[in-house]
């Protein structure tokens, strides 16, 4: 039996999340609905022009763990903090929600990473990221026992933009295969999928990566056409399984000559898109290692992202587990 469901890899971030109108994206050269890569200089200049901010930890791969948690799954966590204010607020964050996180923090500079969240009246967010001491993770954090001891390794593309996270999943991967487990991905955003293309597919071409979280741009980004379809019929033959979420069309996922069609969850209002991918990615992989069908997978998915879109920030505030129940999915 594997001591964890799910071991998540990521950048470990502190969002600081606001509300803005569309002129304050053009005003300051922000990218609607991308995640931005700044520099500390820019880091600042966008903190002092930002209203009135909620902090919450966040970091893609951190709010799925978060999420398996939720749901009552056994998550663990490897991301690099300073030891620094906002790296005490992270841990303490990640531990409450019942998440293994020992990764030890970095003494001194960069500071811990943080994310300033833009989100317009319809909902999109847009990320301006200063990724700080996430870069300093590597392979000396990587810990033998839950990576071997993990039911599904899930790593964040965003990742591969700090050079030395490569060789830490690389290593956590081999461990996890020789243990007989499987790893997953999230492609993250379609601007990181245009950096890092050929990368990406020889993770998945040579089994590395054994299952793929995507949406629908950051797919068509990586088979680079304007099909749907087509892009769906390739990613079928590159991977184990493949889900891929649609927005308010829902999900597909595809494993072999298998497709499952998964509707969106209906919501009362969008407020925030912050952790919709992350949350679905939470949902499915902790119904895919409780043994449960693909469509019960993705409709644990669909749950969890279409509450946390109802709310500001990136992580659930219901217990999921619970909200799971009550819908008749578990």
């Amino acid at each position: 039996m594997p001591d964890y469901d799910v071991l998540c890899i990521g950048n470990a971030i502190v969002d600081i999340i606001a509300q803005c109108d569309e002129a304050f994206l053009e005003t300051n050269g922000i990218i609607k609905g991308a995640m931005n890569l700044i520099d500390t200089h820019r880091a600042e200049l966008l903190y002092s022009r930002m209203g009135p901010a909620i902090e919450a930890s966040g970091g893609s791969a951190g709010n799925t763990a978060a999420g398996v948690a939720s749901f009552g799954g056994r998550a663990a966590f490897f991301g690099k903090v300073s030891n620094d204010p906002l790296g005490e607020i992270y841990a303490h964050d990640i531990h409450a929600q019942g998440v293994a996180f020992d990764t030890r923090p970095l003494q001194g500079e960069p500071p811990t990473a943080r994310s300033m969240i833009f989100v317009t009246p319809d909902g999109e967010r847009s990320m301006n990221t200063y990724l700080g001491a996430c870069v300093e993770l590597g392979p000396e954090d990587v810990e033998a026992d839950k990576a071997s001891g993990a039911a599904v390794t899930y790593f964040e593309g965003y990742l591969w933009d700090p050079p030395r996270a490569k060789e830490a999943i690389r290593q956590t991967a081999k461990l996890a295969h020789a243990a007989g487990r499987e790893v997953s991905m999230t492609l993250s955003d379609s601007f990181c999928v245009d950096r890092y293309r050929e990368e990406f597919l020889d993770l998945m071409r040579s089994g590395t990566v054994d299952i793929v979280f995507a949406n629908s741009h950051e797919i068509k980004s990586l088979y680079q056409t304007a099909s749907f379809d087509e892009a769906l019929a390739q990613i079928r033959k590159d991977c184990k399984i493949a889900a891929v979420t649609r927005s308010e069309k829902g999900s597909v996922i595809v494993r072999g000559d298998e497709t499952v069609t998964i509707q969106a969850t209906r919501i009362r209002e969008l407020v925030d898109t912050t952790g919709a991918g992350d949350l679905y990615a939470a949902g499915f992989l902790y119904g895919y290692t409780q043994g449960r069908s693909l469509k019960a997978c993705g409709d644990l998915g669909s749950l969890a992202a279409g509450l946390v879109i109802q709310q500001i920030g990136p992580r659930p505030r219901q217990n999921l587990r619970r909200e799971a129940e009550q819908a008749g999915l578990i």
